[in-house]
């Protein structure tokens, strides 16, 4: 049931079609939503979204109040899409969300000029949750898009940034500038706070044309053990700023509250029988050597590499990083990503499906899983990684 209401339109689209923000809308005005009237942070951009939007709700947490959060896709399946609190919906609570949007979906007219896209039907979800629940503030990710997206049928209060690069040229816009003019979309006449990661010139120069007074590379003053490492700390710094531009203040437990963040999968390490793991949702040059100085410095060196970055990611900079590492290629089974980008031949290949803690185990002590979030996902899901709360009260 769960699966049918959320992904059921996306499913049966047919070529060309797209989704529709207008049928979003008067869906979100069928379930009246489109009045709830909480501070909302919205967290746009290219890359490390899920981190900025956790560490802006557990700053919010630290102010005392219940935060929903909604990212987008969930880090082991589509109850950890929506948080209060840091903690995910349980199978009951997602269950009677959806249950509540199909009867509201029965409603609206046939559709015409496109289908509710998933991302957007568990947005809606999450405001509807925040709602029931009584929550006192909202965190809502943008997917891919920004104007685009159905968070943009909210009005934030505050608007996080992160970087913003040339991911999903052709679809966004044809260069990152064009992109970020999409992302700033969010941006609303009552938004009082747009905090941004530093970006390059150009697109920087776009954003400043949608906002004027946009802080860049914001410094809250937190010390590097309250902040994660590598390319996340100024994602994570980011949605600290956004959260502290809602609040006004700094809260008391702020630091505490810090402490107590988790982000599997973004340079998290787990332990399985025979085998410590390090998996981290690496989709470029960059990235991967991150993960691969971090597990060297813990580990003294790595003995296998499980990697999966389609063809439209930078598996040319992830190759030149990996060099002569042992190294697995994962395929996920989704149709619309490509895999046929040659591999060296020396890298060994196998499908997502077919992952396990002892084959994971089995390529030594110490191994590195680098790719999609997805991937990701799917290794977080054979280790049975806790992903039930990101931070704690």
């Amino acid at each position: 049931m769960v699966a049918v209401v959320f992904f059921r339109e996306w499913q049966d689209r047919v070529p060309g079609e797209s989704r529709s923000l207008a049928r979003a809308r008067d869906l979100a005005n069928e379930l009246g939503l489109l009045d709830v009237d909480l501070p909302l942070i919205v967290v746009v951009g290219s890359k490390g979204k899920g981190t900025c939007a956790t560490y802006a709700s557990a700053t919010l947490a630290a102010a005392g109040l219940r935060v929903c959060t909604v990212t987008s896709p969930g880090l082991r399946g589509d109850r950890d899409r929506i948080r209060l609190n840091g903690r995910s919906v349980s199978e009951s609570e997602l269950a009677s969300l959806a249950e509540r949007l199909d009867k509201a979906i029965g409603v609206l007219p046939p559709r015409s000029d496109g289908y509710l896209a998933p991302t957007g039907l568990f947005t809606l979800a999450g405001v509807l949750h925040a709602r029931t629940e009584g929550a006192d503030a909202l965190v809502l990710e943008a997917g891919m898009g920004g104007r685009g997206d159905e968070v943009s049928l909210f009005s934030p209060a505050t608007v996080a940034i992160t970087p913003i690069f040339g991911e999903h040229l052709g679809k966004l816009g044809d260069t990152p500038a064009e992109i970020a003019t999409e992302k700033s979309g969010v941006i609303k006449p009552s938004t009082r706070a747009v905090v941004s990661a530093a970006q390059t010139p150009d697109v920087a120069e776009a954003l400043d044309r949608a906002y004027d007074g946009i802080e860049y590379a914001p410094s809250t003053g937190l010390g590097d053990d309250l902040l994660p490492a590598g390319l996340g700390r100024a994602n994570a710094e980011v949605g600290c700023a956004a959260a502290l531009a809602l609040l006004g203040e700094r809260p008391a437990a702020l630091e505490a509250m810090l402490r107590t963040v988790r982000l599997p999968g973004r340079l998290s390490w787990h332990r399985i029988p025979g085998a410590q793991v390090l998996a981290d949702c690496a989709i470029n040059r960059a990235g991967v050597a991150v993960a691969l100085e971090t597990a060297r410095e813990r580990w003294g060196g790595i003995d296998h590499a499980f990697v999966c970055l389609p063809d439209h990611k930078d598996l040319d900079g992830a190759i030149a990083e990996l060099g002569d590492l042992p190294v697995t290629f994962v395929r996920l089974p989704f149709e619309r990503l490509s895999f046929e980008h040659p591999l060296p031949p020396a890298w060994k290949v196998l499908d997502a499906v077919d992952l396990t803690p002892g084959l994971i185990a089995g390529q030594g002590r110490h191994v590195v899983a680098l790719g999609t979030v997805y991937f990701i996902s799917a290794v977080l899901n054979a280790i049975n990684a806790d992903t039930e709360r990101l931070f704690v009260l």
